[in-house]
Order: structure tokens, then C-alpha cells, then sequence
């Protein structure tokens, strides 16, 4: 039997409560979800440094404020994926929940195109000294102990494939990922590039793994309109994240909107989650270039933009609630281990 998260660590047994920040929440409190949004995403590396302007009780304090306006909107939930690799620090965050009502779900997992960190080249599959793959055993600590002594809990995994396709150190983070899926329950959301189909690789994998690919998410689903596609990995049972919206850049605001009703239209309103893969603050751009290239890509977009936009191409209230709160309601319920 898989341990089941949420579930007070007992085998077996159906997980009716969350991980979140603040500790375990019902999951049918959880509300409107958005599915990918980041609070922050840094390079701590460089923060930590070099002189970036980076004020942190500034950056908190706007944190607090941005997520407290999306919770006033009627967003009770995000689910948060930033991993090792994107700069998790989870004593950021608890300073942010602690002044916000959202909850905010984190993740672990790690965020790489290609090659694993070089503290793990020497140690596991492929290194030389062999062994399992001791990523696994820190996720499933994560999930199961709580992360770097803060106490709260990872409620999923994360892990990447990009137009690098399956290389060697993508496939050895997804692999373990999915068997931290397998031991403890927790479900799984793949980064994914559309453009190549590269979700397809990691259905393949995953599956390999014995993964439920019902609570899988294979995020940036709603960078194509390639329905044949998405529909594939849906009828293979994922969820298909449509989780980009305010990127227009990569895929026009007309294209995501027309995508997602065209899927509604043919049933698949169960198998989606909407989302901006937002954040409060990326330090990947300069300051002032987000407003440039993608003016929308902020957390008010969906509801603002997206949601009318959806209505009047014949989305209904019932399949919108589906996206926002039924179907993560779903993904965070775990089934009884056999």
C-alpha cells in the first residue's frame, strides 16, 4: 500500500485533507484553484551573490498583497510547483501564507532541461557507485517529514521535459519522481513542451514507472492547439494543463481560449486545469520587461479576461467550476493503496 499524504502517514487509507503551508486543509475546502502559479521564481545562486536589488521584506510584503487581492477575488487555492531549481525557500513562503488567507500548495521535485545538479552525478544510477537513485528517498522525505525542517509538507512532485527531449538526466528525475509517485501517492505535474510533444515521452515513462496517470498534470498543455495531441494524452487519462494564459507570446490569447472551449465542447472539460504559470516576482527578466512582452500575464488574467472570453464561446459555469475546483479537488484526493 502507498503511504497517502494528508492522510496522518496511515496506509491505506483515503486522504480527505491537502498539504499547504499552513498545514492540511480539507480538500473540499480548497475552492477555485489555480493549478501552476509561482510565488517567487529566483536564482538564489546569484541573490545571494551579487547585487540584484533584491529588498526582501519588499518583495514579501508585495507577495502578501497580490495573493491577498486573488484571494479576495474568490481564489482560495494555488498550487505553487517551484522545486529545486526555480529557488524554493519555504521560509519565504511561510512569512507570505502567514499574512494571506490563500493556500498556497507547494512542491518537490527538480527543474532541469537537461543534466542533473552535479551533487547528484556522483551518487545513484549512472555515477559509478550505483545504488537507488537517493532523489527519490529526498522527495519522498519531503512529502512524508516535511521540507528542511520548516515542518510543512509537499503535496506534489515536479519534474521537467523540454524541447531537450528525454536526456539522460530528465529521464533519471522523472523516473524518480514517479517512483516517490508510487510510494507515497502524491501526484505528479511534468513541464512539458507542446511544440515537440515532448508529454508524450513522459506519458511513455511515467507509465514504464506504474505511475496513475490520472493524477498526472502535464503542464503548458495550453501552449498548442494541436487537439489530436491533447486529446492523446487525455484519453490516456492526464490532465492537461492549460496553465499559460497572459503568455500570448507563445500562443496568442484567441488560440488558448479557443483550444480550451473546443475541448470542453468534446467532453474534456474533466481533464483540464486552468492556470497563468504567474508569479509574484521572476527574476529571469529585467525589471519592467514583463509588461513589454506579455502585458496580461498576471494572476487577474483568467478572471478578468479569460473566464467572459470562455462564456462567450459557449463554456458553461458548471464545466469553468470543473476546471477550477473539481478537477484539483480530484488531483489531491488520493485512492486507497491496493
Amino acid at each position: 500500500m502507498a503511504y497517502l499524504p494528508g492522510a496522518g502517514g496511515r496506509l491505506g487509507r483515503v486522504t480527505q485533507t491537502v498539504q499547504t503551508v499552513r498545514g492540511p486543509v480539507p480538500v473540499t475546502d480548497l475552492g477555485r484553484v489555480f493549478m501552476h502559479e509561482h510565488v517567487f521564481v529566483l536564482n538564489e545562486e546569484i541573490r545571494q551573490n551579487y547585487a540584484t536589488g533584491w529588498d526582501e521584506d519588499q518583495q514579501v510584503t508585495d507577495a502578501a498583497a497580490k495573493l491577498t487581492a486573488l484571494r479576495d477575488r474568490g481564489v482560495a487555492t494555488i498550487a505553487d510547483p517551484t522545486v529545486i531549481g526555480l529557488g524554493r525557500n519555504i521560509p519565504r513562503i511561510q512569512r507570505i501564507a502567514a499574512r494571506t488567507g490563500i493556500n498556497i500548495i507547494v512542491a518537490t521535485g527538480l527543474y532541469t532541461y537537461n543534466d542533473v545538479p552535479l551533487y547528484f552525478r556522483y551518487r545513484g544510477p549512472g555515477s559509478g557507485s550505483g545504488g537507488a537513485d537517493p532523489m527519490t528517498d529526498l522527495f519522498v522525505a519531503d512529502i512524508t517529514e516535511g521540507i528542511a525542517g520548516t515542518g510543512v509538507r509537499a503535496a506534489f512532485l515536479k519534474c521537467c521535459i523540454e524541447d531537450e527531449g528525454l536526456t539522460a538526466g530528465v529521464e533519471r528525475v522523472m523516473r524518480a519522481v514517479a517512483r516517490a509517485h508510487v510510494i507515497t501517492g502524491a501526484p505528479v505535474m511534468v513541464h512539458t513542451h507542446p511544440a515537440s510533444k515532448s508529454g508524450l515521452e513522459a506519458l511513455r515513462v511515467l507509465t514504464e514507472e506504474g505511475a496513475d496517470l490520472s493524477r498526472v498534470i502535464m503542464a503548458h498543455s495550453g501552449d498548442t492547439d494541436d487537439l489530436d495531441y491533447l486529446t492523446r494524452l487525455a484519453d490516456a487519462g492526464c490532465l492537461l494543463g492549460m496553465d499559460r494564459f497572459g503568455l500570448d507570446i507563445v500562443l496568442p490569447f484567441e488560440q488558448r481560449v479557443g483550444t480550451v472551449a473546443a475541448l470542453a465542447a468534446r467532453g474534456y472539460a474533466g481533464r483540464m486545469v486552468l492556470s497563468h504559470d504567474a508569479s509574484c516576482h521572476i527574476d529571469w527578466f529585467p525589471d519592467g520587461l514583463i509588461g513589454v512582452f506579455a502585458p496580461t500575464w498576471h494572476f487577474g488574467h483568467l478572471l478578468d479576461d479569460v473566464l467572459p472570453a470562455l462564456r462567450d464561446r459557449g463554456v458553461t459555469d458548471e464545466q469553468i467550476d470543473t476546471m477550477l475546483v473539481a478537477n484539483p479537488r480530484e488531483y489531491f484526493t488520493a485512492a486507497a493503496g491496493g
